[in-house]
């Protein structure tokens, strides 16, 4: 692995761009709506609601929302953790137009779960937190989806200053398991059209794969043989579909229910 090359997390601006082009590109937001839509009110009938995982603040709020429906006039306490100032000043700016009323305790860490040292520990201090019938929602990527292949395939060559634990549902579950915590899990599909990423130069692109590999400036930093089997690897069906002439990575989701 080349010595240049450093992990997307080393520089939050560049991060928060990469994600934003990934959720231009991804039918990641629509895949959260079904499930909000669909599965989410069934769930949210207890005293309080745990969230953690990997959201965002327009459906991060949305699910707040969800929550303020079914329990008119209560008042949400939501805990925010973010590295990012803009990100936080973002998140305050939709947040000020919620509505006030009674407690409800809620813990949302953003993409929590991709960057703690000890994933176990974390899961077991939040169930610890819950009420009688309370529940902990886990949101992740799915074991069945590319990035679990992309992942244990190719880690060891990403930047290993990088965070990143690259833990997908079945890691997660697997860890569940170990703890003796009740859970069920919920698949959802979801992809993302990497296109772009077979187009040298193309700004889009190239931001796309620091998505994909974690890494900053992934293109200009990356061994020319590592991009090479990437880019070969993305173009298979374990991790992706063509589609209308598009390149369709597999994204899915999976969003666990921990009871407590």
């Amino acid at each position: 692995m080349a010595s240049s090359m450093r992990s997307l997390f080393s520089d939050h601006g560049k991060y928060v761009e990469s994600f934003r082009r990934f959720l231009n590109n991804s039918t990641e937001h629509q895949c959260m709506q079904e499930f909000m839509d669909k599965k989410l009110p069934g769930i949210i009938e207890t005293d309080i609601l745990s969230l953690a995982g990997f959201l965002y603040c327009e459906i991060d709020l949305q699910i707040l929302s969800k929550v303020q429906a079914q329990y008119p006039g209560v008042h949400i306490n939501n805990e925010v953790v973010e590295p990012s100032a803009e990100q936080i000043a973002k998140y305050k700016e939709v947040a000020s137009n919620c509505q006030e009323g009674h407690l409800i305790s809620l813990f949302p860490p953003f993409q929590m779960l991709y960057y703690v040292k000890d994933i176990p520990a974390t899961l077991k201090f939040f169930h610890s937190l819950l009420g009688a019938n309370a529940k902990i929602l886990i949101t992740v990527v799915s074991g069945t989806s590319g990035w679990d292949k992309l992942w244990k395939k190719y880690r060891s060559r990403f930047p290993q200053n990088d965070l990143c634990q690259y833990v997908t549902s079945s890691d997660l579950t697997q860890m569940l398991d170990n703890l003796g915590l009740k859970y069920k899990c919920h698949d959802l599909l979801s992809v993302m059209d990497i296109s772009d990423c077979f187009i040298d130069g193309n700004e889009n692109g190239d931001l796309l794969w620091d998505f994909l590999t974690e890494t900053c400036n992934f293109n200009s930093t990356a061994p020319p043989d590592l991009k090479a089997e990437i880019l070969k690897d993305l173009q298979e069906p374990e991790f992706s579909i063509k589609k209308e002439g598009k390149v369709l990575f597999n994204n899915t989701l999976s969003f666990i229910v921990v009871e407590a």
